[in-house]
């Protein structure tokens, strides 16, 4: 008989406080860890899986035993709502056999480099790829009792072969000589107290900042530094693990930037923005209350025809300046092999007679350039400062000549820039070259924290009742100037 409550397969072992959300590791982390715990082992002390002739002169380094864990992307999955209880009668059977296999959906390679972060992936795969790799089994079910006296059997493993409670992985004792690589930047004391400024919220499972606009969210070629970077230095605190991203934020784009203290907090988090995702490109586009939503403040040249409506229109990306560049555009064929599918809803917050308008825009989708492209090429009304998409209706664009409020501000000392050059003070629709004026404004998502910490009771937990966070992320200074500009 299937069992009723799947969910208990979720979650099976997790600290039961709250502090050690933390502290506390799926598996902690780290080689020089193992070392305390785990000699080397050598292979006089195991009968090996060994071809003949093969010499057995190998000293190895031996993993924890694999345990139960959280799966984070199913958890993910059903805190986001995929299946709703309209729909649970009809896939019960393959959600139940899902979420049973949930458990043993680790493989060996996600162990070991779960086990120790700081072995390069590619030199994990070789490993593999030379076959020097072990495990130890405790599947018994099929063994004998004389079997069960023989000594302990190591069997090449391969890197997608799925682990079982109490398996053991052996590696070549060599991988402890391997140097650790820490991608780590080291920061003064003001640039740490800006990092930090930045925090709108904490807790044992989350961490979320105010991006600034101009710092790019993640490193690539020319960018020397970025938030990813910075949150390993600054905002790890005493956790174990550094934060990690769960979504994006355009270079230029502002406002509510989440990432996830954990490994399981993060890959819980991913699951749920991509869900979402998934869950608006199958065209559930109803009105009822979502686990995940996100606003968005933006200025545009303009208005909409419509003070409120629903943006459908898949998206493509081109290559435009003989292959220097690429840009995202509307697709008209939907059936492209390139595009996808993309949502937003809007409605219109403020006006201006200066021909500006302000948007509150909510992406049920979560593409590339999403928004810009939607406000620019459907309801063409390019967001101030996007050069990118809007740079026609800027050739005419001229500066707002400011109010008596606003005069007695500008006189007022300009603010020097900020550490890491962050200017959040110009750029506002007074200047001649305003900024982006695309900010997430407020997001509410549920807090995965009164999961994580109530794990023991998870197989009666309601998810229904899962709690949210309503988060609000005060504009950057232009903003707030063009802001008051345009209700001036």
């Amino acid at each position: 008989m299937a069992n009723p409550n799947p969910l208990r397969h979720l979650l099976l072992r997790w600290p039961s406080n709250a502090a050690d959300l933390c502290s506390t590791r799926v598996c902690n982390t780290g080689i020089n860890h193992w070392r305390s715990r785990y000699s080397t082992a050598t292979p006089e002390s195991f009968a090996q899986d060994e071809k003949p002739g093969e010499k057995n002169d190998t000293n190895w380094f031996t993993l924890p035993p694999y345990t139960d864990t959280v799966n984070g992307a199913a958890l993910g999955k059903e805190i986001a709502g995929r299946w709703s209880e309209s729909r649970k009668d009809a896939i019960k059977d393959s959600k139940t056999q899902e979420s049973a296999t949930d458990v043993a959906s680790t493989t060996a390679l996600k162990w070991i480099l779960r086990c120790c972060p700081e072995l390069p992936r590619s030199l994990v795969q070789k490993l593999f790829r030379l076959r020097q790799v072990r495990r130890e089994s405790s599947n018994i079910e099929d063994s004998d009792s004389s079997a069960l006296l023989q000594k302990p059997r190591l069997k090449r493993v391969t890197a997608k072969d799925s682990m079982n409670l109490g398996d053991r992985i052996f590696l070549p004792v060599t991988v402890k000589e391997v140097p650790v690589e820490k991608k780590e930047l080291h920061c003064n004391g003001e640039e740490v107290n800006f990092i930090r400024s930045l925090e709108l919220y904490k807790d044992p499972a989350i961490i979320v900042v105010n991006k600034p606009p101009g710092m790019p969210v993640q490193g690539g070629i020319g960018i020397k530094t970025s938030l990813d970077e910075l949150a390993i230095t600054c905002l790890s605190y005493d956790c174990s693990e550094p934060p990690r991203l769960v979504h994006r934020l355009d270079r230029d784009c502002s406002g509510i930037l989440v990432m996830g203290r954990t490994q399981i907090s993060a890959t819980v988090l991913h699951s749920i923005f991509r869900e979402k995702t998934f869950g608006a490109s199958g065209n559930d586009t109803s009105n009822e209350k979502r686990v995940l939503e996100r606003r968005y403040w933006a200025l545009v040249i303009g208005s909409p025809r419509h003070p409120k409506g629903l943006v459908s229109a898949p998206l493509g990306k081109v290559v435009v300046d003989n292959g220097k560049s690429e840009r995202i555009t509307v697709v008209n064929n939907s059936q492209s092999l390139s595009s996808q599918h993309a949502v937003t809803k809007y409605k219109v917050i403020g006006s201006s007679s200066q021909g500006y308008t302000w948007l509150e825009l909510s992406p049920l989708t979560g593409r590339k350039h999403q928004l810009r492209v939607h406000c620019a090429e459907v309801l063409g009304t390019p967001i101030v400062g996007d050069y990118k998409y809007g740079w026609q209706a800027h050739r005419n664009l001229k500066p707002l000549s400011l109010s008596n409020v606003e005069s007695q501000h500008e006189e007022l000392p300009k603010r020097k820039n900020l550490p890491f050059g962050i200017n959040m003070h110009n750029g506002s629709i007074s200047e001649k070259h305003p900024r982006l004026h695309l900010h997430c404004k407020q997001m509410v998502l549920p807090n995965i924290t009164q999961v994580l910490q109530n794990l023991g009771q998870y197989s009666d937990y309601d998810l229904s009742q899962l709690e949210s966070l309503k988060l609000d992320a005060p504009m950057p200074s232009y903003m707030e100037r063009s802001w008051n500009i345009t209700n001036s």
